[in-house]
């Protein structure tokens, strides 16, 4: 028997019902514990100044210490680059497409029409900064919570559009109202974006690690995520600051594009690099480093002093 850990919402839930059913599939037997974090419940403040470690991990975390699960089921892009002592990653799955994506009820609508007013809501600096960047002339409106609370506020007219990550639209089966897919090489995805990873505690036994490793995780994926937290890691990035980056897997290769932009989209510095797909975790602490002495340190900083002042 494993017992899983999983957030309450219906995307965290698919995921870790999909991450069951495969272990099950597999013999082995399981048992969900769903609880709610902190993320969850605090919905009317910003994750930035929640604080981004751990906000949607730390209850799950301390199940996994005390044994009352065995795993815990996130969506990579939640996690934060450096893992308390004492946990892992131990599998990642098959990456769904990367991309984001604009939903909305009206099919008529246009980004790229800038004599038009729009309101795209987002609870991602990210987004915000990418669209600032890309789209001056969009409203960012601050929206907290699932993906069905978001559609309600979009409805009750927060928002003209939402801005997600195609992967939980598309499991959530309202890929019907996507009315733009942003292309990936423009707007580059946040570390992780589309993965489910798999956590345990040093204290898993062996067995039942290996059991779920074998079961659940794609090589291809951990070679891309592994470049990915590297990177996210060198530069000290987590969901309050809008870090990017994006791995692909070309022969026998790994390519890397990743970079940083500032809070008001005007400042961006990005840059790619490539190397040998067994060098991935190098490859992404290399790029890292060429992003931050290219300027990116200067816009971390200011990044942070932003945000401890707004």
């Amino acid at each position: 028997m494993i017992v899983i850990g999983s957030r309450k919402s219906k995307l965290a839930m698919w995921q870790t019902e999909t991450v069951a059913k495969a272990l099950n599939e597999a013999g082995m037997a399981t048992r969900i514990c769903a609880m709610e974090t902190k993320g969850d419940k605090i919905l009317d403040t910003s994750i930035a100044k929640i604080g981004s470690k751990g906000v949607f991990t730390q209850e799950l975390e301390e199940q996994l210490a005390n044994g009352t699960t065995d795993i815990a089921v996130h969506s990579a892009k939640d996690m934060q680059s450096q893992l308390p002592d004492g946990f892992s990653l131990i599998a990642f799955t098959c990456r769904e497409k990367v991309n984001d994506v604009l939903v909305s009820d009206s099919t008529s609508l246009d980004i790229e029409d800038s004599t038009k007013p729009l309101r795209i809501g987002t609870s991602s600096v990210r987004r915000r900064a990418l669209l600032r960047h890309y789209y001056p002339h969009v409203e960012t409106v601050e929206m907290r919570g699932n993906l069905q609370t978001r559609l309600r506020k979009m409805r009750e007219g927060a928002c003209d559009a939402l801005m997600l990550a195609y992967a939980g639209v598309k499991r959530m089966e309202y890929d019907d109202m996507i009315v733009k897919i942003f292309p990936e090489d423009r707007f580059v995805p946040p570390v992780g974006q589309g993965c489910i990873a798999i956590e345990a505690s040093s204290a898993l036994p062996e067995e039942k690690r290996i059991f779920v490793r074998n079961c659940l995780n794609d090589s291809g994926s951990e070679t891309c995520l592994t470049a990915e937290r590297a990177f996210l890691r060198t530069l000290e990035g987590g969901c309050s600051i809008p870090v990017f980056a994006l791995a692909v897997l070309d022969g026998g290769d790994v390519v890397l594009d990743g970079g940083i932009v500032s809070l008001d989209g005007r400042q961006m510095v990005r840059m790619t690099q490539r190397g040998p797909a067994e060098e991935a975790a190098q490859i992404g602490i290399e790029l890292g480093s060429r992003v931050l002495e290219a300027g990116g340190l200067a816009l971390l900083l200011e990044i942070r002093e932003q945000q401890r002042h707004g």
